[in-house]
C-alpha cells in the first residue's frame, strides 16, 4: 500500500462556499491527492464553480446519482418529470459550460486504486445508488464485496463500517462519527468510510464535513468546518431554486 493522506470529499452539491471553508481548513493539513466520491452537482448555485475548483486542484472525481441525473438529462437518457431534484439538475445544465460536461462524462461509477489498496465509489463499494447507512446494508456490502477498504458518500453523513477479515457475521460494527472525529482502523479489519457532505450535512450539524486518510498510520480524521451558510442561502434565493434547499442548510437535515 501506498504511504498517502488522502483528502476526501463528498457530495458538495454546487455549494462553492462550502467547497472553499473546506479547503482552506484543509490546507493546514498534509495530503497528496483529493478524491471526491461523488455528487459535485444537484441542489445547489454554483455547478460550473464547483467543477473549475475540483479540476485545478486535479481531484479524482467518482460519479454520484445526482451528477449521473444531470448527465442522463443532458443526453436526452431521462425524461424530465417535475420534482425539486429535476427542476435543480435543469436549471445547473444551463449554467455549464461543454467543457464541464465533457468533464463529468469522464468520471467513473466506483475505482479501484491498487496503490492505496481501496475502492472509491458514491453509495457502497457494491452500488452507485444503495445508502451505507446501517448494520444490515453493511452485511450485505461485506457480503459482496471482498475488500479491506473501501470510501463512499450519498449518505451525508461522516461514518464507519468494520467488519473483522474472516467469515462475514462474526463481528460487523457501525457508528456514525460525530464532530471532529479520529477513528483507528483496527489491525485486520475490513472498513467502509464516509466523510459526510461538504455541501449539504443531514447529521443535523450545518457545519461542512470532510475527512483526511494516513494510509501509513492507517488513520481517517473527519473534520466539520463552518462556513457562511448565509451567503449559499442567498445565492439559492436569487437563482429561483425551491426554498426548501436554503432552509435545510441552517438545520444540517
Amino acid at each position: 500500500m501506498a504511504r498517502v493522506r488522502l483528502l476526501l470529499l463528498s457530495d458538495i452539491h454546487a455549494n462553492l462556499t462550502a467547497l472553499q471553508a473546506v479547503l482552506e481548513d484543509a490546507e493546514q493539513r498534509r495530503y497528496d491527492q483529493i478524491i471526491h466520491l461523488g455528487d459535485a452537482l444537484g441542489y445547489g448555485p454554483h455547478p460550473h464553480d464547483v467543477l473549475e475548483v475540483l479540476r485545478d486542484l486535479d481531484a479524482k472525481c467518482i460519479v454520484g446519482n445526482h451528477d449521473q441525473m444531470l448527465l442522463e438529462y443532458a443526453d436526452g437518457q431521462r425524461v424530465y418529470k417535475e420534482s425539486t431534484v429535476a427542476s435543480v439538475l435543469k436549471w445547473q445544465l444551463g449554467r455549464m459550460t461543454e467543457r464541464d460536461l465533457r468533464w463529468v462524462r469522464t468520471w467513473r461509477d466506483g475505482i479501484d486504486d491498487p496503490d492505496v489498496g481501496a475502492r472509491y465509489r458514491h453509495g457502497t463499494p457494491t452500488s452507485l445508488d444503495d445508502y451505507m447507512d446501517s448494520v444490515p446494508a453493511a452485511r450485505d456490502a461485506f457480503a459482496q464485496w471482498q475488500g479491506m477498504l473501501a470510501f463512499v458518500g450519498h449518505t451525508h453523513v461522516p461514518a464507519v463500517y468494520a467488519t473483522l477479515n474472516a467469515p462475514v457475521g462474526d463481528w460487523i460494527k457501525g457508528h456514525a462519527l460525530s464532530d471532529t472525529t479520529t477513528y483507528m482502523v483496527p489491525p485486520r479489519a475490513r472498513v467502509i468510510l464516509n466523510p459526510g457532505s461538504v455541501g449539504q450535512p443531514r447529521d443535523h450539524d450545518p457545519r461542512a464535513s470532510y475527512a483526511v486518510f494516513d494510509t501509513s498510520r492507517s488513520v481517517f480524521e473527519v473534520f466539520r468546518v463552518p462556513y457562511d451558510v448565509t451567503r449559499t442561502q442567498s445565492a439559492i434565493r436569487e437563482a429561483g431554486l425551491p426554498e426548501v434547499l436554503a432552509a435545510r442548510l441552517s438545520v444540517g437535515k
